[in-house]
């Protein structure tokens, strides 16, 4: 999976500010510093498992709730209709 092109994104000092160019979703995704490094990722092609991967080699947190973060990220992107598969 990987973001839509038509996705924006803007980085600043509390993490990560996501739109939609094509005006399809109207609305602004936040993310935190750890949700902006997934989304960064995402801008290519990676699987859940890749991602949750890439977090605890970054992040000292249990695999358990890395796992559960990234799942609920990824279910949030895609009710926002930000990723193809």
């Amino acid at each position: 999976m990987r973001l839509k092109d038509s996705f924006v994104t803007h980085d600043n000092k509390d993490g990560q500010v996501m739109v939609d160019v094509s005006g399809q979703f109207s609305g602004i995704i936040k993310s935190n510093k750890s949700a902006a490094f997934v989304v960064d990722m995402l801008k290519e092609e990676h699987t859940e498992e890749e991602l949750v991967e890439a977090l605890f080699a970054k992040y000292d947190a249990p695999m358990e709730v890395l796992e559960s973060d990234v799942h609920g990220l990824i279910a949030k992107l895609r009710k926002a209709g930000a990723l193809t598969e």
